[in-house]
C-alpha cells in the first residue's frame, strides 16, 4: 500500500515538474504554423527564422515550412498543418488567388488565418493582414529615381524602363502603383520616355520574381530600343530583379566611365544589392524590417489565441475581393549610399563586416 502510494505521489510529481516546463507550456499554447514561400530570397529566410524566435520567446510551437515557390507543394503543406492541428495559420502565399479550398477547410476545423505581407485573395477565411505600406514602398523607389535624375527642377528627358513584380502577387500591383503616383507625370510631360512604350502590370511584370526573367527581358530591351540610345534609369521593384538588371546592363556596357549605369532602384535590402549599391551600380533599394512584421505577426496572433482584438491600423486598403481584412501596415524606408550603414547596421539589422 506505502509503494503504491508512493509512485502516485512521485507521478504527481513528475506532473507537476512536466506541467511547468518551458516544453509543456509551449504545449499548452499551441502549434503555431508559419507557411513561406520560398528560400530562394534572403528575406523570406529572415521572416520565418524572426516569426520561430518570437513565438517561441512568447511559448508557442511552430511549424516552418518553405513551399519553393511550388504552389501544390504549399496547398499540400497547408492541408498537413491543418491536419497536425494547428491553431493560427501564418501564410505567405506564393499566388494569392489559391487558397480558397485549403483555408476552407482550416475554417471548418477552427483555425484561424493570418496573411503575412502578401495578401490572400478571393477567400473569406483570411482574418488578418500583417504587411508593409506597399504602395508607400513604391513611390520611395520612383522618388529615389527622381532624385537621382533631378526631375523636380526641371531636368529631362530621360530615358526609363518599367520593371514590375509577379502578377500573382498582389503587392506588385500596390509597388506599381505607388511608383507610377511618383513617375507617370514625367511621362506625361516627356521628361520621362518610355522608349518601349511598355507600361503597366500585365507587359512589365515579372513572374515569381525570377531574377533570370528580368535579366532576360532587359536583354531584349537594350537590343531593341538602346542600340544608340541611352537608358537613363530603370524602375525594379526588388533586389532580385535589380541585380539581374544590372548584369544585362553590364552586359553591353553600363558602368565603365564612359558609360555609367543608369539610375536603378530595389526593394528588401539584400546583402548583394547593398553591395551593389556601395559599387555605384544600383542606386537604392527599400529596407523593410522583417523583425517588426514577425513582432507584429505575433502579437496578432496571441491576442486572437487570448481571446482579444488585435491591433490594426488599416481597415479600408486591402480588399481581397470577398472582404476588406483589417491589417497593420509598417512604415518602409529608403535605402542609399548615404544612410546604408545608419539604417542597416546601426539598427542591427546586419553586421558591416557581412556588407564590407
Amino acid at each position: 500500500m506505502k509503494r503504491n502510494f508512493l509512485k502516485a505521489s512521485l507521478a504527481g510529481v513528475a506532473l507537476a515538474i512536466v506541467g511547468f516546463s518551458p516544453l509543456a507550456s509551449a504545449q499548452e499554447k499551441g502549434l503555431i504554423a508559419i507557411s513561406m514561400p520560398t528560400k530562394s530570397s534572403a528575406r523570406w529566410i529572415a521572416d520565418g527564422a524572426n516569426m520561430v524566435k518570437y513565438f517561441k520567446d512568447k511559448g508557442y510551437k511552430t511549424d516552418l515550412q518553405y513551399a519553393e515557390d511550388d504552389i501544390p507543394n504549399q496547398l499540400a503543406q497547408i492541408e498537413n498543418m491543418v491536419t497536425k492541428g494547428s491553431k493560427v495559420l501564418v501564410i505567405a502565399a506564393i499566388d494569392g488567388t489559391t487558397l480558397s479550398d485549403v483555408l476552407q477547410k482550416a475554417a471548418d476545423k477552427g483555425v484561424k488565418v493570418i496573411a503575412y505581407d502578401r495578401l490572400i485573395k478571393g477567400s473569406k477565411n483570411v482574418d488578418y493582414y500583417a504587411t508593409f505600406d506597399n504602395f508607400q514602398v513604391g513611390v520611395l523607389q520612383a522618388q529615389s529615381i527622381e532624385a537621382a535624375l533631378g526631375l523636380k527642377s526641371g531636368k529631362g528627358p530621360f530615358n526609363i524602363e518599367l520593371f514590375g513584380g509577379s502578377p500573382d502577387d498582389n503587392n506588385a500591383f500596390f509597388f506599381y502603383n505607388g511608383a507610377m503616383s511618383v513617375l507617370d507625370p514625367y511621362i506625361k510631360s516627356g521628361k520621362l520616355v518610355v522608349r518601349s512604350k511598355q507600361m503597366g502590370m500585365d507587359k512589365v511584370g515579372t513572374l515569381r520574381w525570377d531574377g533570370a526573367v528580368a535579366q532576360a527581358r532587359m536583354d531584349n530591351l537594350l537590343s531593341a530600343f538602346y542600340t544608340k540610345d541611352r537608358v537613363d534609369a530603370v524602375l525594379s521593384p526588388y533586389d532580385g530583379l535589380s541585380i539581374g538588371i544590372l548584369s544585362s546592363l553590364k552586359g553591353v556596357g553600363y558602368g565603365s566611365a564612359s558609360q555609367p549605369m543608369p539610375i536603378v532602384s530595389g526593394q528588401d535590402a539584400e546583402i548583394p544589392s547593398v553591395k551593389s549599391i556601395l559599387r555605384k551600380e544600383q542606386t537604392s533599394t527599400v529596407f523593410k524590417d522583417t523583425r517588426e512584421l514577425a513582432k507584429v505577426t505575433v502579437s496578432m496572433v496571441d491576442a486572437m489565441l487570448s481571446g482579444k482584438t488585435p491591433e490594426v491600423n488599416d481597415t479600408k486598403t486591402y480588399n481581397n475581393g470577398i472582404k476588406v481584412v483589417p491589417s497593420y501596415l509598417l512604415k518602409p524606408v529608403s535605402v542609399d549610399a548615404s544612410n546604408w550603414k545608419q539604417v542597416l547596421v546601426d539598427s542591427g539589422y546586419y553586421k558591416e563586416s557581412q556588407i564590407k
